[in-house]
């Protein structure tokens, strides 16, 4: 016997190993996915926060008084512009648990409602999104495969919500239900439900999810494996479910953030004009909205969401390109050809 050793084969990776390794390498979607979990994760420390620096954030408190540097400073002090009329908001502090951001025109924590304005957005963003996934993608399989007359009916349908432009189909949508809510069969939302606002972003971006996944269903029906399996007579849920599904999940992994981030600004519009988060709850439009007539004396209360706003959607955004180019083995040929 030769004492040669013999050579084992080499273990290959998997797809999905090949491109987790790719996303690693990418040093702009890492650092963008590292800033937006810091601020899920400081969102979702609100509760701490608030019983740490004893306040309610969704209380008026106009009378309250705090001690900095053991000094009694009301929380609302008399306005000394003009007749010396009304009052201002204290300013911010730069003291964690103390007023850190300031307060705002009712005398409540701004660093508090900050965080629990972002555990509202991020909580409705994420589950429109979800929301949407689930639909669009049940739509554009339905659509895609079965073909005829079911693919005319859901595309028209689709066609309907696409004619219309987003803000105005999500404004539309809020001003109608925020009085009443939605009441179907058994199912009641109260006006004043975060669930309102997350159906009502889902619906909206149904078509943006559904027409890409229909044409991708489209193309896999022609496909060799989908015809043998039609062939052999396997039922149509088990060739959704098991041969078309699969190939399309990359599709749908890419849009999580990306369409993450859309429906956080369209979340921040509405409730910016009053029509989406209600009262007592809280969004970083919300905030925005109430810092607006703060501009002046107190700007930090409108620009700290604003600026929250922009990071989480620019870090998605970020994220978004790069989990698509680590997904899409495509995406290097296009760039290189643009």
């Amino acid at each position: 016997m030769s004492n040669q050793a013999v050579a084992m084969p080499r273990k290959t990776r998997g797809p999905w190993a090949v491109a987790f390794a790719k996303l690693a390498r990418d040093r702009a979607a890492m650092a963008s996915l590292s800033v937006f979990l810091l601020i899920v994760l400081a969102c979702l420390s609100a509760p701490l926060y608030a019983k740490w620096a004893g306040v309610d954030p969704f209380a008026s408190t106009l009378d309250a008084v705090i001690q900095i540097d053991g000094a009694d400073v009301p929380v609302m002090e008399q306005s000394t512009e003009g007749l010396g009329l009304g009052y201002t908001p204290l300013g911010p502090t730069w003291r964690l648990g103390n007023y850190f951001l300031g307060a705002d025109s009712q005398g409540r924590d701004v660093m508090a409602r900050m965080l629990y304005g972002g555990l509202s957005s991020l909580l409705i963003s994420g589950a429109a999104t979800i929301f949407t996934l689930i639909i669009g993608t049940a739509a554009g399989l339905i659509a895609g495969y079965f073909g005829g007359i079911t693919d005319t009916v859901l595309s028209r349908l689709l066609d309907v919500l696409w004619a219309f432009p987003i803000y105005l189909l999500a404004i539309s949508l809020s001003i109608v239900t925020i009085a009443q809510g939605i009441r179907i069969g058994p199912i009641d939302i109260e006006s004043g439900s975060l669930w309102l606002p997350v159906i009502i972003i889902g619906i909206v971006y149904v078509p943006y999810v559904a027409r890409p996944i229909r044409g991708q269903v489209l193309s896999l029906r022609h496909s060799e494996f989908v015809l043998a399996a039609i062939n052999l007579g396997v039922p149509g849920w088990r060739i959704l479910w098991r041969d078309i599904l699969p190939n399309i999940t990359t599709t749908l992994i890419v849009f999580v953030p990306l369409m993450m981030a859309l429906n956080m600004l369209t979340e921040s519009a509405l409730s910016f004009l009053s029509i989406g988060v209600q009262p007592p709850a809280a969004s970083w439009g919300t905030i925005i909205q109430d810092g607006q007539a703060l501009l002046y004396t107190r700007p930090l209360v409108a620009l700290v969401p604003g600026l929250a706003i922009a990071v989480s959607v620019m870090a998605l955004n970020v994220f978004g390109d790069g989990l698509r180019d680590a997904l899409d083995p495509r995406s290097k040929v296009r760039l290189g050809r643009d």
